[in-house]
C-alpha cells in the first residue's frame, strides 16, 4: 500500500499545483490514497464545501485539517456531513464533525487521524490519550494508520512519533509550512517526519505575500496577508506501508516544483 499525504495547500496557487502535479505523482509513484492537508485551501485561511469538491475531483481521497478549520462558517455544516473532510480529533465533543475515518480501495483499508498540538495552540485534549483512544477503534477494521498531527513545536511531534510507535503506519507533522528533512521509520514500523512542509507559492513568507508579513515583523503593526503567487511548488511525503502488518517499509519527500 502507498499513501501520500500533501503538505499544506496554500489558497489558490496551491489547489493548481494539485490541479497540474497529482495525477502525475500518483501514476509515477503507483499511489493508493492520497491525504491532503486542506485547512488554508481557501485563500491561505479555512477551508469551503466548493474546494473541498474540487480537491476530491483532482484525486485527494482524504483532506484533514488544523486550528484554521473553522476559519470560514459554512464548513461548520459541511465537514458535519462528511467523512472525508476531518477536524482534529482533540476537540472536545460537541464539535461537528469527525476526527478520524477509514477509506477503502480495491480490497485495502486505511485508517486516518487528524490530531492539533497543544503547545502555542488551542488549549485541546490531549493528543496524547485521544490518539491512544482512538486508534482502538481504528483498529477494528485495519491496522494501516497515517495520522496528520498539526502542530507547532518540533518536540511535541516528536513526541507523538515516539509515542505511537508500532501502533500506526505513520506519522507525518504539518502546519509549520517548511519541509524538514528528519524523514525515517521508528524501530516499531512507523514512519515518521517533523513537517511534509507545503503545497503553494514558494516565493513568499510560508505562503503569504513577503511584503505584508515583513511589515508585520519590522514594525509589529498588524497588517493583512494575501496569498503569495510565484514559484509553486507540490510538497508530500509517500509512504510504503504493508497491509498484513500496518507497519511502514518506506517514507520519502517529495518537493517538486510546478511547471504550468
Amino acid at each position: 500500500m502507498v499513501v501520500a499525504l500533501i503538505g499544506d495547500i496554500i489558497g489558490e496557487p496551491g489547489r493548481k499545483a494539485l490541479f497540474l502535479s497529482l495525477s502525475g505523482l500518483i501514476s509515477t509513484h503507483k499511489i493508493d490514497f492520497v491525504i491532503a492537508n486542506g485547512e488554508n485551501a481557501a485563500g491561505g485561511f479555512g477551508i469551503t464545501g466548493n474546494i473541498a469538491s474540487k480537491l476530491y475531483s483532482y484525486g485527494v481521497d482524504c483532506i484533514t485539517t488544523g486550528n484554521h478549520v473553522w476559519r470560514n462558517r459554512e464548513v461548520y455544516k459541511v465537514i458535519q456531513d462528511n467523512q472525508r473532510l476531518l477536524r482534529p480529533a482533540n476537540y472536545p465533543n460537541g464539535a461537528p464533525g469527525t476526527g478520524w475515518t477509514i477509506l477503502e480501495r480495491n480490497g485495502q483499508k486505511l485508517g486516518v487521524m487528524n490530531l492539533l498540538g497543544r503547545v502555542y495552540m488551542e488549549p485541546l485534549e490531549s493528543p496524547f490519550k485521544i490518539a491512544q483512544k482512538e486508534i482502538t477503534q481504528i483498529q477494528r477494521e485495519t491496522n494501516s494508520i497515517v495520522v496528520d498531527f498539526h502542530g507547532e513545536a518540533t518536540s511535541e511531534k516528536v513526541a507523538l512519533g515516539w509515542y505511537l510507535d508500532g501502533k500506526v503506519s505513520a506519522v507525518i507533522g504539518t502546519h509549520t509550512h517548511v519541509q524538514t528533512a528528519d524523514e525515517r521509520v521508528l524501530p516499531g514500523g512507523t514512519a515518521y517526519i517533523t513537517d511534509a512542509g507545503m503545497t503553494g507559492p514558494f516565493d513568499s513568507i510560508i505562503g503569504m505575500r513577503k511584503e505584508n508579513a515583513l511589515k508585520k515583523f519590522v514594525t509589529l503593526i498588524p497588517s493583512k496577508f494575501t496569498v503569495a503567487e510565484n514559484d509553486i511548488r507540490l510538497n508530500a511525503v509517500i509512504v510504503s506501508i504493508d497491509p498484513a502488518t500496518g507497519k511502514a517499509t518506506d517514507i520519502k519527500r517529495i518537493n517538486e516544483k510546478v511547471m504550468e
